[in-house]
């Protein structure tokens, strides 16, 4: 069990984090959660609506969790997070080539829905998505934090914590399109699109869990940010300390600036 590789554990304002020794105890913590909310929802209601985030941070997190037995993608629906607007299908960047690849394929959920991020109508495109996730609350949303403090691609300088839309139109910051270089994803940051649809930081609040994956030394100070920072857009992520059921998991690079005492917390 991941449990016996806990290295640390605290709590800030309403955010439970938990730090591993590795990036994979992490991601079978992680998995481990999701299993056992997914489970917990399908016993009350009989199906489940699930939020599934990309990139390199939910690696070792969605190979654990494709493999949990106990859970039944059969009463699973599953949505995403954000797609580049004009990026093919096909493009190694492409959110949704990454999850058909790495867990999609496999599992074979009920139904899986994918933000076109190529489609002839942006706009419609929209209210498509959207109208989707009215219809489809979600129960768990997988999510991480970018080294820019970013949740979904809500970078800090249009991340709105009441924003009155699910779906939008983003522009994407430099540090979040480098980062995209720097994870391999893109030869260069020219490459990188300057727009992508993203959903909302208030579509991704009314989730009734959260499991927020957040390995390596690159985003120790997103997370730093995050947790003893102010609650601001200047950092995204800080307003996960906001939800009532959400758990920050942490490898032991990501948990370099976690504070050892409660008391030191503001």
């Amino acid at each position: 069990m991941a449990q016996n590789h806990l290295i640390q554990k605290t709590r800030v304002d309403s955010l439970t984090v938990q730090a591993y020794d590795s990036r994979e105890t992490m991601g079978e913590a992680a998995a481990e959660f999701v299993a056992e909310n997914i489970q917990s929802v399908i016993e009350q209601k009989g199906q489940v609506n699930l939020m599934l985030a990309t990139g390199a941070s939910q690696f070792s997190f969605l190979d654990a969790f494709k493999n949990m037995e106990s859970v039944d993608w059969s009463k699973i629906t599953t949505f995403h997070l954000d797609e580049y607007i004009g990026l093919s299908p096909s493009h190694k960047a492409s959110f949704r080539k990454y999850l058909h690849e790495r867990i999609i394929d496999e599992v074979q959920p009920k139904e899986a829905y994918f933000l076109q991020g190529d489609a002839e109508d942006i706009e419609e495109e929209i209210d498509r998505y959207e109208q989707l996730l009215k219809n489809h609350p979600i129960d768990v949303a997988c999510i991480g934090i970018g080294e820019n403090g970013h949740i979904a691609f809500n970078d800090p300088p249009i991340a709105d914590f009441d924003d009155p839309h699910l779906v939008k139109i983003v522009e994407l910051d430099d540090k979040s399109r480098n980062q995209q270089v720097g994870e391999g994803w893109f030869d260069s940051i020219e490459d990188v699109p300057k727009q992508a649809l993203s959903l909302t930081i208030p579509a991704i609040m009314d989730s009734n869990v959260i499991s927020c994956v957040v390995p390596d030394s690159r985003k120790a100070q997103a997370v730093r940010d995050a947790l003893y920072g102010p609650i601001t857009t200047d950092c995204p992520a800080s307003v996960l300390r906001r939800h009532p059921n959400t758990i920050l998991f942490l490898d032991e690079n990501s948990a370099e600036g976690l504070k050892e005492d409660e008391d030191e917390q503001g």
